[in-house]
């Protein structure tokens, strides 16, 4: 396996929940020599810095600063949650089988979900001696498990069966003996009395990379951890930009991005001032000469129903990175961001493909046309080409991946100069 793609894989099993992804994320850029900045304290930004900081332990914005004067900001744009099931208060339903209370966070396919493994991971809020501490937790075992019903039972199973969260998707903890244990596990492995918790189920299956010539991976939250790891790599792996280089992982996405960790947040906005601020730059004219990368996920042309997909933009996985258009912009892609994308891409021997939706079948939104609420800048929504988007277990090209983190690579080692009918790249 090659290096690259073992690196994503490796992010891919460690990432079990939102929190645990930024972690990861946090880490490698600290493994990179970047500081680390707290929003609540005074910032003293200097050429050559690299700095990233987090927000809400699901968010997270890093950035360098250039030794001459920045051109521009130079943005990409990432989220790090999945559609899932997140574990309610109070969660213990014990009767003949203990089981437990959950309810469905974003948009997901319910059927993958059942009849495997599954453990729970997340974060969990703890008393301390003068307060409360957040902790990461992850069960590292199958600890839960979904159970379909028997065909016998439900002849309409394979005819469109319509699901009833309340009823079909609790999970299975044991028997009734096994009331009162799963709470107590969690507050062992938590380390103290556990005051609140944001906890999420997840499937035990690890990446996996498949097919005759090896060319697929499959594994959960591909949308959208596959971007933000490429776009953390060519972030890392970029030149030196005359511009800033940022790079954005939100929270949210899968919910309307409305959170102080989402696109729709002010985090952003606040980030970008306090560098102007700190290195006395000039905050209009910085953003007169950015650009933003939305990196999310795209639809691949799909194998048993070619027919969903607009004839004349249908991408394919391992065909390269997808510019992602919409007539009422629910993507923010226009000509001149396409082409500067196209250009990069063009520079750095990654070829492009193109995604609109079948006029019949709107598709959704995602972090560029939020965040531009905010900050205002020309932006490209782009993504890779998958399968079974918002399953728990999704599948894309192992080559678009190396593709991804290659064009982000040479986006993030270049600058942008605005034009009067266009741009400059530097």
């Amino acid at each position: 396996m090659d290096s690259r793609t073992k690196a994503l894989c490796d992010f891919l099993d460690a990432a079990h929940s939102v929190y645990h992804a930024q972690a990861y994320l946090a880490e490698t850029l600290k493994s990179a020599g970047y500081t680390r900045l707290y929003e609540q304290d005074e910032w003293a930004l200097a050429p050559g810095g690299k700095y990233f900081l987090t927000r809400g332990g699901s968010a997270l914005v890093a950035f360098r600063v250039p030794e001459g004067s920045p051109k521009g900001f130079l943005m990409s744009a990432s989220h790090s949650d999945r559609p899932t099931f997140k574990v309610k208060e109070n969660f213990e339903l014990a009767a003949a089988y203990t089981r437990m209370a959950v309810e469905r966070y974003g948009g997901m396919l319910i059927s993958p979900w059942l009849d495997r493994p599954l453990s729970v991971a997340g974060r969990v809020t703890v008393e301390t001696e003068h307060g409360v501490e957040t902790k990461l937790l992850d069960i590292d075992r199958d600890l839960l498990l979904i159970p379909n019903v028997a065909i016998h039972m439900n002849r309409q199973a394979n005819e469109g069966y319509k699901w009833n969260p309340a009823v079909d998707t609790l999970p299975l903890i044991g028997s009734a003996g096994a009331a009162g244990k799963l709470p107590a596990l969690l507050e062992k492995e938590a380390g103290g009395k556990i005051l609140g918790h944001d906890l999420y189920l997840y499937i035990r299956q690890k990446a996996s990379v498949w097919g005759v010539d090896e060319e697929y991976i499959s594994s959960a939250a591909l949308d959208d951890l596959e971007c933000a790891w490429g776009c953390t790599q060519g972030f890392l792996n970029g030149g030196g930009s005359a511009s800033i280089p940022v790079l954005c992982v939100f929270d949210s996405e899968e919910v309307g991005s409305v959170s102080p960790q989402g696109a729709g947040s002010s985090l952003l906005e606040d980030t970008l001032g306090r560098i102007c601020d700190g290195l006395k730059l000039n905050r209009g004219r910085m953003l007169a000469q950015s650009f933003l990368v939305s990196a999310d996920n795209a639809h691949a042309v799909h194998p048993n129903h070619p027919e969903y997909a607009d004839p004349g933009n249908a991408p394919v996985m391992g065909g390269g990175p997808v510019i992602k258009y919409n007539a009422n912009l629910s993507y923010c892609t226009d000509s001149v961001s396409a082409a500067v994308f196209r250009k990069i891409c063009g520079r750095a021997g990654v070829k492009v493909q193109t995604y609109h939706n079948r006029a019949d079948l709107p598709g959704g939104s995602t972090l560029g046309r939020i965040s531009l609420a905010h900050v205002s800048v020309p932006t490209v929504d782009i993504g890779l080409a998958q399968l079974a988007m918002h399953s728990c277990c999704e599948t894309a090209a192992v080559s678009d991946a190396i593709d991804l983190e290659t064009a982000m690579t040479a986006y993030y080692g270049a600058a942008l100069e605005a034009t009067e009918s266009g741009f400059t790249i530097l």
